[in-house]
């Protein structure tokens, strides 16, 4: 293993060496990596530098924030490979990785595009309904600083996912990325510090439960990208200082495919939905439910188009199936494999995890005979499993869809787009693919959708409201006419 704390110091300079954090490499096994966090206190330090930066970043105005922001765009597409070098060195992905600094700095330049419509539009002005001598106008003010806890799967896409509206918005933000993923924020910082405006009020720091603990303490609202389990401890933790918390958590998305639905395009869509990402995505499909009449030739297609695809082992440039990031995650996926078999599961093709070259991977998994007291079926698998159960009548399609603690999103196949519609408006989730799986990524900055059930708490994070969640409406409040005097408000003086 290299030490590179000298190599890789903390943001906020210097500390102790027993405060060190290891990172993993999931295509070679090596921890190969250190970042030292900061502490609490200087976490303290930095949200206060930030905090104070705020006012004159709000006082730019949207015009002069956005001409900083794309400066930035611009610093993500010259420092482009770097940044998918250390991410994809984190999360064992080429193609992908080589791919989000693009999508982030078009992120950058569509939000930019569409902030002042969604602005100008909330912004009401007006006279009272009430009183004709009463008109109103609109105020919106920035949270003065968002603090925002991401994930390891996604690690840059995902944190910047809420970033980017919110510095629009005129917020400063403090981001403590997962510390299974920390290599990208080097490459990112420098980014952010090459426009010294955004480097007053932008700051990536590494670190742990700890630090993320410190940002709660020291922030005006949060955002929480992650599992259900630390979402309620930070949702509760947020409730205790009465900060708003937005909250986007696990899902188990269902899948529903019709009788009339195309059999080869139905199984390409679930197989895709299924194992891109290595399963490794809180939209990714984990149950799938078919029409009895189609089932044995849908099953048997699936497995066809499954076995066809290949591990990207040993040329990480080569195949469709990368390692698992965490290692952790690829036990949580097996223990779920094993618990289904147990109580009854068959596994056509694929199985458990193997170890390759010091990753972890799984091939494309495909189990039948699967019912709901299976924890494959009920709880986050986040892996490249398709557990699939017949069914016999839509009613019970839907039932079975709906029965889930989860509510994030789903997917419907049929025959038809209308066909399709009709039984999307009947599950509880937020976000419905309809002739294909996983689009909500399509539309992130077009559309409102919110989690249902135990997948998320608080306002959307795509279309308008992903920007608006972040500004409070102020409304000011002007009498034109004279002032109403208490003898009219007396007793005696009421309306008969």
């Amino acid at each position: 293993m290299t030490n590179s704390a000298t190599t890789h110091p903390s943001p906020l300079g210097d500390s102790e060496p027993t405060r060190a954090l290891w990172a993993r490499n999931p295509r070679t096994g090596e921890v190969d990596y250190v970042v030292v966090p900061p502490t609490p206190a200087e976490v303290g330090e930095l949200a206060g530098a930030l905090r104070a930066g705020q006012r004159a970043w709000r006082d730019l105005g949207l015009p002069g924030r956005t001409a900083a922001m794309l400066r930035w765009a611009d610093a993500i597409e010259r420092d482009a490979s770097l940044i998918a070098e250390a991410e994809g060195t984190d999360t064992a992905r080429v193609r992908v990785s080589s791919e989000v600094p693009y999508m982030v700095a078009a992120a950058v330049r569509d939000w930019c595009a569409k902030a002042p419509a969604i602005i100008e539009a909330a912004t009401l002005e007006g006279r009272s309904s009430v009183m004709s001598d009463v008109t109103y106008t609109t105020q919106l003010e920035p949270y003065a600083l968002l603090g925002i806890i991401s994930p390891w799967n996604h690690p840059l896409l995902l944190s910047s996912t809420d970033a980017i509206p919110a510095l629009l918005a005129g917020c400063a933000v403090l981001v403590k990325p997962s510390e299974v993923t920390p290599r990208f924020i080097e490459p990112v910082m420098a980014t952010i510090r090459s426009v010294p405006e955004l480097a007053s009020v932008f700051a990536y720091i590494p670190g742990a439960a700890d630090v993320g603990q410190a940002v709660i303490e020291n922030v005006d609202a949060l955002c929480f990208t992650g599992s259900v389990s630390t979402g309620r401890l930070i949702a509760a933790a947020c409730a205790a200082r009465f900060i708003p918390a937005f909250l986007e958590l696990g899902g188990k998305d269902a899948a529903i495919v019709t009788g009339s639905a195309d059999v080869p395009s139905a199984a390409a869509a679930i197989l895709k939905g299924s194992v891109h990402n290595t399963g490794q995505l809180c939209f990714s499909t984990e149950r799938i439910y078919v029409d009895r009449t189609i089932y044995d030739p849908f099953v048997a297609e699936l497995v066809r188009q499954s076995e066809s695809l290949e591990l990207s082992y040993p040329d990480p440039t080569h195949g469709h199936i990368g390692p698992f990031i965490l290692e952790r995650q690829a036990e949580i996926v097996d223990d779920h494999l094993q618990d289904a078999v147990e109580h009854g599961a068959t596994v056509l093709t694929g199985g458990p995890s193997i170890e390759q070259g010091g990753g972890r991977y799984m091939r494309p998994t495909v189990v039948i005979d699967v019912d709901h007291s299976m924890r494959l079926m009920t709880e986050e698998t986040f892996g490249p499993v398709m557990p699939i159960m017949p069914y016999d009548t839509l009613d019970e399609a839907v039932d079975l869809a709906n029965d889930s603690d989860f509510g994030l999103s789903g997917a419907v196949i049929s025959g038809s787009a209308d066909e399709s519609d009709a039984i999307a408006r009947r599950l509880d989730a937020g976000a419905i693919s309809l002739q294909d799986t996983s689009l909500t990524i399509g539309i992130m900055r077009d559309v409102e959708k919110v989690a249902f059930k135990s997948s998320g708490l608080g306002g959307s994070r795509m279309g308008p409201a992903g920007l608006l969640r972040f500004l409070r409406k102020k409304a000011l409040i002007l009498r034109t006419g004279p002032v109403v005097s208490m003898d009219s408000l007396a007793e005696h003086a009421r309306p008969r």
